[in-house]
């Protein structure tokens, strides 16, 4: 090997490890320059270009790779993880394969395989496969991880917890707190914090679970969140006091935990979901406001298309903009209002012809203020992101859209309702995707709700 090319090949390693992309990129193709056939560089230069976005350079570097290096297997099985992201079944399956043929006793190999029979709907191999993983090595995090949302969609809830515990040792947002991790011991007379889940939907899920701490004896119960949850939290029995993600908190607590660890921790099953609405409310002096604000007399139905653009199913979950609603808009009597904020916010501004909407994502300023809004409303129609969460917890009509690649594991598999929230019903686009059935299907529900003689009544100052 040329001295040259290799020393351009372990300085683009150093760039790498540094996160100075573009360093590392310029010292690669140096070292491929240099020598054509350096296989490391060209692996490493697919990674990294996947690593920028670059997929379709990544798919080139990672392909020439293999030519130099047919028999290796984690070269397969990065092709074959940007193929499922590309969503190139045929030829991710047939990477994945290679990859096991190559490294039979591979669980990551095995694990990701998984993932693929999962996400075009073969779930009895895709839970072969995380057994397969779970075989070889019986602590694998991913595989574990992986099981518990095929599991958990399922209703198979005793084993799906269980795997669920899993996500922690990959946590993006690690917390510790100075006290005891609580893993289900007695709390008569105890203080206990949660913690921060990462999405605002998740704190909104699961902070149902705080009554049930107080009913096991616990004196103190805190609550860590986002600050735009803080107002709208305070609402929920049981909570003694919130903190602000950033605020310095105090020492001051016997145990802590997170709140999507609590299901486990409470045994929970389809029998014992804790479904009770609502379990938040909105502020009664700011329900009286909006009340003034919002339109008369007409159906009034909130939307939300997107989610947050960071979260990894996004692309699939969110509506591609506001536009794809459109065929809402024949329904007569309808007042739409948006409760879009973040990315898509200022589609409100320009929406589908025909579709009286009133945009008040702006004057938002945090969730207590959209629950105060959505007191005020007949129905809200949402994509599977926190507004809808909300609309659950408050008891209020929700409409949920929901895409048919990688659906989030609570809302099962096959429902058309939900027992985490009794009033929502769930729109699912059918199998390959698409979201023009589901709305199609959402507007003729629409068109019969707006013309029947009692629609949904519109919840009462504070409930």
């Amino acid at each position: 090997m040329h001295t040259d090319s290799q020393q351009a090949y372990l300085d683009a390693n150093h760039h790498m490890a540094a996160g100075d992309f573009a360093a590392a990129e310029d010292c690669y193709l140096q070292a491929l320059a240099l020598q054509s056939w350096h296989a490391a560089a060209r692996a490493n230069l697919g990674f990294l270009k996947e690593q920028q976005g670059a997929n379709a350079e990544a798919e080139f570097h990672y392909r020439q790779a293999i030519a130099l290096m047919p028999d290796h297997a984690q070269l397969h099985q990065n092709l074959g993880a940007l193929m499922l992201k590309e969503k190139r079944f045929a030829e991710a399956e047939l990477a994945m394969r290679t990859t096991i043929e190559l490294e039979p006793e591979s669980p990551s190999a095995w694990s990701q395989l998984g993932v693929l029979m999962v996400c075009t709907h073969r779930e009895a191999e895709g839970e072969a496969c995380y057994r397969q993983a779970l075989a070889l090595d019986p602590q694998h995090a991913r595989a574990q991880f992986n099981l518990s949302y095929l599991l958990l969609r399922q209703a198979r809830f005793e084993e799906g917890w269980r795997m669920l515990e899993a996500r922690w040792q990959f946590d993006q947002f690690p917390l510790s707190f100075d006290c005891s991790f609580w893993e289900g011991e007695p709390l008569d007379g105890k203080s206990i914090v949660l913690g921060l889940e990462a999405g605002h939907g998740d704190m909104i899920h699961f902070c149902r679970y705080v009554p049930q701490l107080k009913a096991r004896g616990a004196a103190r119960v805190d609550v860590v969140c986002h600050p735009g949850l803080v107002r709208l939290l305070a609402t929920l029995p049981g909570v003694d006091q919130l903190h602000a993600l950033g605020e310095t908190l105090p020492a001051a607590w016997d145990y802590w935990t997170r709140p999507m660890r609590l299901p486990c921790l409470f045994h929970t099953a389809m029998s014992t979901i804790p479904a009770g609405v609502p379990y938040l409310h909105a502020e009664p002096d700011l329900v009286a406001r909006w009340r003034e604000v919002l339109p008369q007399g007409g159906l009034r139905v909130g939307l939300a298309w997107r989610g947050n653009v960071n979260f990894e199913n996004d692309a699939d979950r969110s509506l591609p903009s506001l536009m794809a609603l459109a065929p809402l808009a024949a329904a007569n009597g309808v007042d739409f209002v948006s409760l879009q904020k973040g990315p898509g916010e200022e589609e409100a501004l320009m929406p589908p012809s025909g579709m009286p909407l009133h945009a008040v994502g702006p004057q938002l300023a945090d969730f207590a203020e959209t629950a105060a809004v959505i007191a005020n409303l007949d129905l809200v129609i949402s994509v599977d992101t926190a507004v809808a969460h909300l609309a659950g917890a408050l008891g209020k009509p929700c409409w949920l859209l929901l895409p048919d690649y990688r659906c989030d594991w609570r809302w099962m598999a096959g429902r058309g309702d939900t027992p985490w929230y009794p009033s929502m019903r769930l729109f699912r686009q059918p199998h390959g995707g698409g979201w023009a059935p589901v709305i199609a299907d959402v507007a003729s529900a629409l068109l019969s709700l707006g013309s029947s003689a009692a629609p949904y009544p519109r919840s009462a100052p504070g409930q």
